[in-house]
């Protein structure tokens, strides 16, 4: 018999599909991480959770490595440097980040000092972000793209940038922003900056593909653009008209709309040209993909095309209509969010326990007044065979459902229910343990996998953490960070630590399909058992919500150092949300509500139901709770002790008199 290995667990997990070369194992069967995609050794993740345990810091927490955000972005630069030399193309690439995809200040930040040789500025769609870009983005060259809803104070921020010096230019959206920009660039003495948001014919592929079309939410249809440019030349505002803008939407997962739709703005473009417009730059917006399943398929969680040929053909494609146009190429801009920072973070969960199907032991010793349906059910627990699977699971399903209307009918005691549903699960799992080696297996006997999955309880919140794979089912690489020299022997979903039945994890990445369950190991007692949740950079920061009070997660930045142990430090750490910090976002001051408590207590106290001691501990551990995480501590964790189900799944053999020998 094979004996498992970590190569097994790589195929298993898809790591080296979706991992893109940042993510692998080492001979330990540990997770690795390497920042600068396979150079150099890999950072073992369970190092690194160690060390943040050894600190205090307490599970979730969410593992940045700075250094992918760095590769990640001179990794784009690079590449539109390459395809522009390759293709001798007349234009330069300026490329700006969407912050909305991450906002955090130290991603941020990152981004900007990777960029800085390239002149790679930022995209703001709101006052709240343009506030925090003008500020950020220091460098005069790098451009600041102004896009979303504007009112009096954005467009007012965005030509105060202007005025000290940045590159800010005001992508009109709807035909009321030029009205507002043109009065208030009068009034500031400044002449501005400007882009236009064209709606194109061309669609994207994938989620978001209805970001482009004729109702899409932003842009200006043809008409509304020439319009436009009929008033800029009425204002004398021509040469103000700098840029020419598109977005077919986030995750695009298929290279030809992509190829279409540039080669549709780029018409554009070259028609505008012909005007007597000296445009410059044509933004190709945002939707280079991640391929977070690792198929290399149009799924929606997925990507058909590299990011050299996504580069590659924009570069190409402008260059063809232009030449053709016979007007000068123009400088690319391109506004990659989650390609840049998707890589970069990992939420790291521990699980604290699994509900087994079946596994509680029951009493399933023979009694006299027991009812004849336990009786049938015990029969056919004893009876199967390779021949008989089908039909004895079929039988198997009426016994039980007629066991449940006998108990709504009052005809059937409690412990008689039970023992029909403990023997129904023990033939479900024999039937499908078996049923793995059959030639034809029935897609209802193939279904039992899903039923009869274990639930793993996971330590972190769905909404909280990874809100996209609730709000619109995308799918998230998720892997044990250890024991990958082990065989994982049971298949699982997991369940989140809210109490909404839809914190749950329950589909799950492959390479040809999308799984219903995870292959895991097995929990042993008293051994921690962590899980990775991957590509989690991009959206999923921002966008998580307060489900159950369960705040923002603990934090740490790894950076690579080959001279430190392990190959890395960290950096900093920042501490997750306390439940006093959440209940202060809903109005709940923690003074008053100690207060409060301390008023109860000492009413107990009076009335000698409590001793003062006592009293004081009680308060003393209220306050402790209400300045502690949000997030289940496992340091007092008592677990469930782990039990063995009587009835295991066997393996059939048949006898001479056709039934099963266990």
């Amino acid at each position: 018999m094979k004996t498992w290995g970590v190569s097994d667990s790589l195929k298993l997990y898809n790591i080296e599909n979706w991992g893109d070369q940042y993510f692998s194992m080492n001979p330990t069967g540990n997770l690795t991480v390497h920042p600068r995609r396979g150079e150099g050794p890999g950072i073992d993740l369970m190092t690194v959770v160690e060390e943040i345990r050894s600190q205090g810091i307490a599970m979730p927490v969410l593992i940045r490595f700075q250094d992918i955000i760095r590769h990640r972005v001179v990794t784009l630069n690079e590449a539109f440097k390459k395809s522009i030399a390759e293709f001798n193309y007349k234009g330069r690439y300026q490329g700006v980040y969407p912050i909305k995809v991450n906002q955090m200040r130290e991603v941020v930040e990152e981004i900007l000092d990777a960029g800085r040789p390239y002149d790679f500025g930022l995209e703001a769609g709101s006052k709240a972000e343009l506030s925090a870009v003008i500020a950020m983005n220091t460098s005069p060259q790098a451009l600041i793209i102004c896009n979303g809803y504007k009112d009096h104070a954005f467009i007012k921020l965005a030509l105060l940038g202007l005025k000290i010096g940045k590159k800010v230019i005001i992508v009109i959206e709807k035909l009321s922003d030029l009205h507002q920009v043109i009065a208030l660039a009068k009034e500031m003495g400044v002449t501005p900056l400007l882009g236009v948001r064209c709606k194109l014919a061309t669609k994207g592929s994938g989620k978001w593909e209805s970001s482009a079309g004729d109702f899409s939410k932003f842009g200006l249809s043809i008409h509304e653009l020439l319009y436009t440019v009929n008033i800029l030349k009425q204002e004398g505002l021509s040469e103000s008209f700098k840029l020419l803008h598109f977005h077919i939407g986030s995750q695009v997962t298929n290279i030809k709309p992509i190829k279409d739709a540039v080669k549709e703005a780029t018409r554009i473009y070259s028609k505008l040209r012909k005007m007597g417009l000296n445009l410059e730059f044509l933004d190709v917006g945002g939707g280079l993909g991640v391929d977070y399943d690792g198929s290399r398929t149009s799924f929606e969680s997925s990507i058909n095309y590299s990011l050299s040929e996504y580069v590659s053909d924009v570069v190409y494609s402008i260059q063809e209509v232009c030449q053709a146009e016979e007007v000068p190429e123009p400088n690319i801009v391109t506004e990659s969010g989650r390609a840049l920072v998707a890589y970069h973070s990992a939420l790291v969960a521990n699980v604290f326990g699994n509900i087994e199907m079946g596994s509680v032991p029951t009493s399933l010793e023979e009694t006299t007044d027991e009812d004849d349906v336990v009786k049938e059910m015990r029969y056919l627990s004893q009876n199967l065979s390779t021949k008989n699977i089908l039909e004895h699971f079929h039988d198997a399903i009426q016994r039980k459902e007629e066991a449940l209307s006998m108990f709504k009918l009052g005809f059937l005691s409690l412990e008689d229910r039970a023992k029909v549903e403990h023997l129904f699960w023990n033939i479900c799992k024999v039937i499908h343990k078996n049923a793995t080696g059959l030639k034809y297996v029935p897609d209802e006997i193939e279904a039992l996998n899903k039923y009869l999955a274990d639930q793993y309880l996971c330590n972190f919140s769905l909404f909280q953490s990874i809100p996209d794979h609730w709000a619109v089912q995308h799918l998230f690489p998720i892997v044990p960070l250890h024991r990958h020299d082990e065989e994982p022997t049971h298949t699982a979903t997991l369940a989140d630590s809210t109490c909404d039945s839809d914190g749950k994890v329950c589909k799950f990445i492959d390479l040809r399909d999308i799984k219903d369950t995870l292959p895991l190991h097995a929990l042993k007692p008293n051994e921690p058992y962590y899980l990775g949740f991957f590509l989690m950079g991009a959206y999923q920061d921002i966008m998580g919500d307060l489900h159950n009070l369960f705040g923002r997660v603990n934090e740490v930045h790894v950076f690579l150092d080959e001279t430190e142990p392990g190959g890395y430090y960290i950096e900093e750490t920042i501490r997750g949300n306390t439940i006093s910090g959440v209940l202060s976002w809903i109005q709940y001051s923690a003074t008053d509500l100690e207060k409060k408590v301390k008023e109860q207590i000492d009413a107990k106290v009076r009335e000698g139901t409590i001793k003062p001691r006592e009293g004081v501990d009680l308060q003393n551990f209220y306050e402790n709770v209400l300045h502690g995480y949000t997030y289940i501590d496992m340091e007092k964790f008592v677990q469930q002790p782990r039990v063995d189900s009587q009835a295991q799944p066997n393996v059939l053999v048949e006898a001479p008199n056709g039934q099963v020998v266990h």
